[in-house]
């Protein structure tokens, strides 16, 4: 949900908080019937405000929902639930101020083994260089849930923040054995090695950490930075090419440069062991990420940034999982704060572009992409993006323009070329000529054969024009194959059917994507010309008045009038029909 459609229900919650507070509870509470002459109890004047938080951490506006559990836990202060719920909901919103406090009261008063608090009260300890209070914490940490992993990981940098490499060694030990943590253990053991300048060791356990699996970025960022600092540039660069093979759809890191800078010499991924325990509470955050565990995730990454502020993974992992939560003004805040001259900056600017265009910000998420685009004249990406926002914005003429100028910077189409194709071809097919938009959708296909929504496209657009019939029905057999619960595909099938005579089957194929686009105009209006053809001539009236109300296509609204008008149809709804009856 968009912050900016939250400031409605905000100003009621906050209302009906205020009403809690005053006795008044219909908005938010249900009226209890009176039994015999027995008092109901009035609602606690916190309630209302409970309820408000509970509501805002339900539709994921963490900072609303901190604001009224904080309410509620000013008018009870001795609620242990409550303080919990308010500490979580300000450390996931990045309100490190306002948890710290809160972590102190769990840990001394109410709940000494709350290992969130706790883990903030040593990243804090840290932070503010009391390194003796942060060991004191570590014991008091379970060994359970996500703990268990990050308790070894942050004693072993904080041994070595002691001044002990010897003991931090030996506290990673309880990782070495956990079945799926090997590279994570051999990272940690290569980093710490590295920062403690014992490049022997440092040397084993980064080959330890690529030997049997392909790297992930962080480790190729990791192994290639020491590379290019023991003078091994080559393999270094041969690491880097190897990954952004591997990874050449992802968008995370600009490959390219990190390829072209790596004889410019390099700096440690970590350089001290504060940012050794920021990276330790990341590489959890990742973890948890990629497990889709995102309230977690998100509570484990703003623990990184209270160690390393400017930790351009960590931030862009932030900014994710908001966008993920439809909170792009959140997001963007995140992307924009990552250095452009870091080899995230560059991923993070486009995703500040994404960013723009989805709140509405048109002109400065094009400006950003034009800027981009001069900057290096050699790479396509932002040019894609830039179509791909004119497309969007129905202004085709540009979207082409920027099309074509993106694939200029192409020599050699590739198969994930395939989505530029597809995309100019949608924006020929809206203002023509549609025999580009057919040339650029058989192109895609001979670029990357399987992809549904080009066999949907063309396979669709030869139906409805009468042509390739046969062709298009297989086409789109193998769209509906590759996506087999894709209502638009099903429909498409379905009309098919309809113009190659087969009525009956049309019917089966429509029904199934009706099922699963109930609302959708245009299969509705599909389903009414399959009905009437079998003679189900009520249901088929049905459809088509369905498809009106849904309609915002003139085109389309008006085909359905004129269906109705045709078979003398009445209904006040529908402007212009004439009086009689079917």
């Amino acid at each position: 949900m968009d912050l900016r459609g939250l400031a409605w229900w905000r100003k009621w919650l906050w209302l009906g908080a205020m009403l809690a507070g005053a006795g008044g509870t219909l908005a938010l509470m249900p009226t209890l019937p009176a039994a015999h002459d027995t008092a109901v109890t009035p609602p606690t004047p916190e309630a209302g405000a409970y309820l408000a938080g509970r509501f805002a951490q339900h539709v994921d506006d963490w900072n609303a929902a901190a604001d009224f559990m904080g309410h509620a836990l000013d008018r009870d202060p001795g609620d242990t639930s409550l303080l919990r719920r308010a500490f979580l909901l300000n450390l996931g919103d990045g309100r490190i101020p306002a948890a710290l406090p809160l972590a102190r009261r769990l840990t001394t008063q109410d709940d000494p083994n709350a290992p969130l608090a706790i883990l903030l009260l040593i990243v804090d300890d840290v932070a503010a260089g009391r390194l003796d209070d942060a060991d004191g914490r570590l014991g008091m940490l379970t060994t359970d849930g996500v703990t268990k992993y990050a308790g070894p990981l942050l004693a072993g940098w904080l041994a070595l923040a002691k001044g002990h490499p010897k003991d931090a060694e030996a506290a990673l030990a309880p990782l070495e054995a956990i079945q799926g943590l090997r590279v994570l253990y051999a990272l940690h053991r290569a980093l710490i090695a590295d920062v403690a300048n014992d490049r022997e060791t440092a040397a084993h356990w980064y080959d330890e950490a690529i030997k049997d699996n392909p790297p992930t970025l962080r480790v190729a960022q990791a192994v290639g930075s020491f590379l290019q600092r023991t003078g091994q540039v080559e393999q270094a660069r041969a690491l880097y090419a190897t990954f952004a093979k591997d990874n050449a759809e992802s968008g995370l890191l600009d490959t390219t440069a990190l390829i072209e800078e790596a004889d410019l010499g390099a700096t440690p991924a970590v350089t001290s062991a504060q940012e050794g325990m920021a990276e330790s509470l990341f590489d959890l955050a990742s973890a948890l990420h990629q497990e889709e565990s995102d309230e977690m995730a998100m509570v484990y990454a703003r623990l990184a940034l209270v160690l390393r502020p400017k930790f351009p993974l960590t931030q862009l992992l932030v900014g994710d999982i908001l966008v993920s939560r439809d909170h792009d003004e959140g997001g963007l805040v995140q992307y924009q704060d990552v250095a452009t001259d870091s080899a995230l900056g560059w991923s993070a600017r486009l995703r500040s572009a994404e960013s723009l265009t989805r709140l509405g910000r048109f002109d400065p998420a094009a400006t950003l992409l034009e800027t981009m685009a001069a900057e290096h004249t050699d790479r396509a990406e932002p040019l894609v993006r830039l179509a791909d926002l004119y497309r969007g914005n129905k202004k085709d003429g540009d979207a082409i323009k920027a099309y074509d100028r993106a694939l200029e910077r192409i020599p050699h189409l590739e198969e994930r070329d395939w989505a530029i194709l597809y995309g100019r071809a949608a924006s020929y097919e809206r203002i023509g000529p549609w025999e580009k938009a057919e040339q650029d959708l058989l192109a895609a296909l001979a670029l990357s054969k399987d992809q549904a929504i080009v066999l949907n496209f063309l396979g669709y657009s030869w139906v409805d024009k009468g042509v390739n019939l046969a062709q298009a029905k297989i086409m789109i057999e193998r769209a509906v194959a590759l996506r087999p619960k894709d209502g638009y595909i099903i429909d498409s099938l379905g009309w098919a059917l309809f113009r190659m005579g087969d009525q009956s089957g049309a019917v089966t194929q429509l029904e199934r994507a009706i099922e699963l686009k109930p609302l959708d105009p245009t299969i509705n209006d599909h389903l009414g010309d399959a009905y009437w053809a079998v003679g189900r001539q009520i249901e088929a009236l049905f459809q088509w008045r369905r498809s009106l109300q849904e309609s915002d296509d003139p085109e389309l609204s008006a085909g359905v009038r004129k269906k109705l008008l045709e078979r003398r149809y009445v209904d006040p709804g529908i402007s212009g029909t004439p009086n009689g009856a079917l």
